[in-house]
This record gives structure tokens, C-alpha cells and sequence, in this order.
């Protein structure tokens, strides 16, 4: 099956290394693309990976890359058999969220890249990318009509989603189901790897 590995912010694509060399590995075509540069609007982001993506995907999104996802079964749900939500929500952006993403995409056309991010990525394409996150609609409703497995994993000390919000999204679908990580919070690929690989791996199972 192919997978299409969608970032978080403020990694890049890189932060799919390891899950790239793993569903290699036992099988399946991983794509991982950057997000950053594709403008500030995750519909058109959608757009612009359907037309480069061939055939049928499940689309796996982290965080930002979530919202992407749920874009994508939005504009194609004939294309995406199966969802992967990890650390990400279906609603819009409440008030206070998109003030601080204000704030920040201020502080990065001021200030720049700073250190605690720890990412290569450049200040305007980080501040774009939090101008598409703050727009983005509420698609609880594709969370509801997706026909496919959708799968939640979050970690119990995620300081972003709660464990009870994604439980609340997982029990949404028609297919949902949820995986909570102990002792993780918001990049479950890369605090908790292997067991994050398992669940994945047991999810693409059906399709092998």
C-alpha cells in the first residue's frame, strides 16, 4: 500500500526517516513530502498533493500534517482507504489558538527562527505554515462520513490534544479506533518509535 507521511510543524519530512525505511521494509511505497512552500491554505496544499500522488494512498498526519490529511480525504475520500490522525484534531482553530499563532508567525518575521524549535526550517516558511494552520476549516464532518479505518494516536501527556479530545474524535468515525501512548507527548514517531511503528504496521496490515 502506499502511505503518504505528513509532517509536523516545525519538523520537516525528515522526521519520517526511520518510519520511511521501516514500511519499505516490510512492503509498502512510503512518500513523505515537504509541506513547507506550498503557500497558506492546507486546501491548496491538498490540492497539490493529489495531483503528484498517483493511485490510492492512506495518509498518515501528525499535528499539522493531520489537518492535511483530513484535506485530502475531504477533496478525494475515493483515494484515501484509511486514516492516521497522530496528535492532531479535526476542529478549527478556537480564538485564543489563533491568537497565539499570531504571535508567533509575528515573532518569526521579527525574530526569526528560534532555538528551542530545533528545526532547519526558514522563518517564512514557518510563519506560512502557521497562517495555513490558523485558516483551516473545521472538518469534523469528514472525521464523521470517512468511510475507512481511522486511527487516533496521542500521547497522555500531549500539552496540545487531550487524551479525552481524541478519544472523542476516534468514537466519531464510523471506523475509529484510538492508541494512547504512555508517557509520550505531541511526535509520537519520534519519542516513542518502535510502538509507533507497530500500530502503524497492525493498521496496514488489511491492505497486504
Amino acid at each position: 500500500m502506499k502511505v503518504v507521511l505528513l509532517h509536523a510543524w516545525p519538523p520537516d519530512e525528515r522526521m519520517w526517516d526511520r518510519q520511511v525505511a521501516t514500511l519499505r521494509e516490510a512492503g509498502h511505497e512510503p512518500v513523505a513530502p515537504r509541506l513547507y512552500g506550498r503557500g497558506p491554505s492546507i486546501d491548496g496544499w491538498a490540492g497539490q498533493l493529489l495531483s503528484e500522488v498517483d493511485g490510492l494512498f492512506v495518509a498518515v498526519g501528525a499535528s499539522m500534517g493531520g489537518y492535511l490529511a483530513l484535506a485530502l480525504a475531504r477533496k478525494a475520500s475515493e483515494r484515501v482507504p484509511g486514516l492516521v490522525l497522530v496528535g492532531s484534531r479535526a476542529a478549527a482553530d478556537a480564538p485564543e489558538r489563533r491568537a497565539f499563532r499570531d504571535e508567533v508567525i509575528s515573532r518569526l518575521r521579527t525574530e526569526g527562527v528560534w532555538a528551542e524549535l530545533e528545526t532547519e526550517v526558514d522563518a517564512e516558511d514557518l510563519a506560512v505554515a502557521q497562517e495555513a494552520m490558523r485558516d483551516r476549516p473545521d472538518l469534523t464532518g469528514v472525521v464523521a462520513s470517512f468511510g475507512g479505518p481511522l486511527l487516533v494516536c496521542v500521547g497522555d501527556a500531549d500539552e496540545i490534544v487531550p487524551v479525552e479530545e481524541a478519544r472523542g474524535l476516534a468514537e466519531t468515525a464510523l471506523l475509529g479506533s484510538l492508541e494512547v501512548f504512555e508517557s509520550a507527548g505531541h511526535l509520537l514517531g519520534l519519542e516513542q518509535p518502535e510502538r509507533f511503528d507497530a500500530v502503524l504496521l497492525e493498521l496496514l496490515s488489511q491492505w497486504t
